[in-house]
């Protein structure tokens, strides 16, 4: 039996083949995209998740008309402002915060799957895990606030600064909750099981009730006034109540991002340590 005799085919009009150079893993392309997909796949996770979304979304909307039926216009006719202003500040802050709880949850489960430590095997730039988490926050914070002020709007909440002052408004919630995000995924990945998350949890409950938005700072006992005043719910509160319904935005804006900027530098480091950490032993 004779063999075919082989040769070099070439392509098709005699022309090479084109070259494809190996992007590296460090590289700032690689960076923003792995980060991309990443967020993209949290937010499909969480949109996928019953009791992400309950949490995320269904939760905050019904505590804003919790208050509105059992408050109703007493805090209004104490004031002389209406108090839906303040709520729905507060419960947008809120959701931005319950949602960092759960999506701390999160990274706790992907540490104890070993997700997190193949996600570090793979060719994956090694940062793309935590900031595709933080911008997956961002755009969850960014939609839970619509669909609260959605649910404001049904109720009485309106801009009436215009439409700077509501852009500027929206962004508010999701800056605090990126500090917030930094601050819980840096306990996350350095404490072992659930139980610093559960604290977290009442640290929330306590700032709800202890802020500006809830009722005014002038109802807390005097000792109690100037720490609610300037706790970082209030701030931002007392911003965005001056950005939609009208009064002081400078001094409590200023604040608001000085508290954002803080839990960011102090909590930065240690979030990316932790997450290393986690990610390249699992524990």
């Amino acid at each position: 039996m004779t063999h075919p005799v082989t040769e070099d085919i070439e392509p098709a009009g005699n022309s090479p083949l084109p070259v494809v150079t190996a992007q590296s893993e460090r590289a700032l392309s690689t960076w923003l995209a792995h980060s991309v997909i990443q967020c993209k796949r949290l937010l499909l996770t969480w949109v996928r998740d019953p009791s992400t979304t309950i949490q995320t979304l269904l939760y905050p909307a019904l505590t804003l008309l919790m208050f509105r039926v059992v408050l109703g216009n007493s805090i209004t006719a104490a004031t002389g402002i209406p108090s839906i202003y303040g709520q729905v500040a507060m419960i947008t802050l809120i959701a931005a915060m319950t949602g960092a709880v759960v999506s701390a949850l999160g990274v706790k489960r992907e540490k104890a799957t070993g997700l997190l430590g193949r996600f570090w095997t793979m060719p994956v730039h090694r940062a793309a895990g935590l900031t595709g988490r933080i911008l997956a926050e961002a755009v969850r914070i960014f939609f839970s606030t619509l669909f609260v002020i959605a649910v404001g709007f049904a109720i009485g909440f309106r801009f009436g600064q215009g439409p700077l002052a509501a852009i500027a408004l929206i962004s508010i919630p999701v800056l605090f909750g990126i500090g917030f995000a930094v601050l819980v995924t840096a306990l996350a990945t350095i404490t072992e099981g659930t139980l610093l998350i559960s604290l977290i949890g009442i640290f929330n409950t306590l700032l709800m009730f202890f802020n500006t938005g809830f009722v005014p700072v002038f109802a807390y006992p005097v000792w109690l006034q100037s720490t609610v005043e300037n706790q970082p719910m209030s701030c931002a509160v007392d911003a965005m109540r001056g950005l939609s319904y009208g009064g002081p935005v400078a001094e409590p804006l200023t604040k608001s991002l000085a508290w954002t900027i803080g839990l960011i530098v102090v909590f930065a480091y240690p979030a990316i340590r932790g997450y290393r950490r986690a990610a390249e032993t699992g524990r």
